[in-house]
């Protein structure tokens, strides 16, 4: 008996799928270069679209898109304004959220001569301006830290936002705030600090370092903050 004549020619089925997966790899890549190279929102919203309409777009995940998600279509318009489509930067921790947690914490506000160092901060009681031992040893610390430099000191008063008691010898929180600054004041310059070196500012119950319901965090909030500034202080005139 003869022997089976052979198959015609072709390729084997093995490499149509090897070159099937190549160019689906070579559009995966070309899709990625083009995203790299966006510069403009709407176009980047437009390919978003495309891709969610060629493979499939649930409406619930219009709110996974990173930054400002404005659709084209009647269809989705309406759901633009939900989750976190609107929060803009959201790749870079998002829109501030009006609650206790969110996807921003309080941060200190940027004082106008750049960026300070904080030197050290010393807590007080709630509605109380009296500097206590701990308070004393770490404003040692902190007046070994700063001493014989030539940069102004900001000493910053902070309140909580809570109202203050009624039989309070204060006026209002800024009084307060104040006053806290005056007695670390007094304590820095018992150590030696130039007074002419000292600058004080209040900003009250305004830049609060925490604004939740946790009891022990808010005792952050009644403090003072020693801040090393830019600022080079102005020698007396011989």
């Amino acid at each position: 008996m003869g022997e089976e004549e052979e198959s015609g020619g072709g390729v084997p089925e093995w490499l149509v799928t090897f070159g099937d997966m190549m160019s689906l790899l070579l559009t995966f890549f070309i899709m990625l270069f083009s995203m790299s190279e966006i510069r403009q929102e709407q176009k980047y919203q437009a390919m978003l679209e495309a891709l969610h309409q060629t493979f499939g777009y649930d409406t619930s995940s219009a709110s996974l898109s990173p930054g400002k998600n404005t659709p084209r279509n009647a269809e989705f318009e309406a759901l633009a304004s939900l989750g976190r489509a609107q929060r803009a930067h959201t790749m870079k921790g998002g829109a501030p959220v009006k609650a206790p947690v969110g996807d921003n914490k309080k941060v200190t506000a940027p004082r106008p001569d750049g960026d300070p160092t904080i030197a050290g901060v010393v807590y007080f009681n709630e509605g109380d301006s009296t500097l206590t031992k701990t308070d004393k040893r770490a404003l040692v610390a902190i007046a070994g830290r700063v001493a014989g430099m030539p940069q102004i000191i900001e000493i910053r008063g902070h309140t909580s936002n809570k109202p203050l008691d009624k039989n309070s010898p204060y006026r209002d929180h800024a009084d307060l705030a104040y006053a806290r600054c005056r007695a670390v004041e007094k304590f820095l310059l018992e150590q030696g600090i130039d007074k002419k070196r000292i600058r004080l500012g209040i900003s009250s119950g305004n830049e609060l370092k925490y604004d939740g319901t946790d009891r022990l965090l808010q005792k952050e909030n009644p403090r003072v903050e020693v801040m090393l500034t830019h600022e080079i202080a102005r020698k007396a005139k011989e």
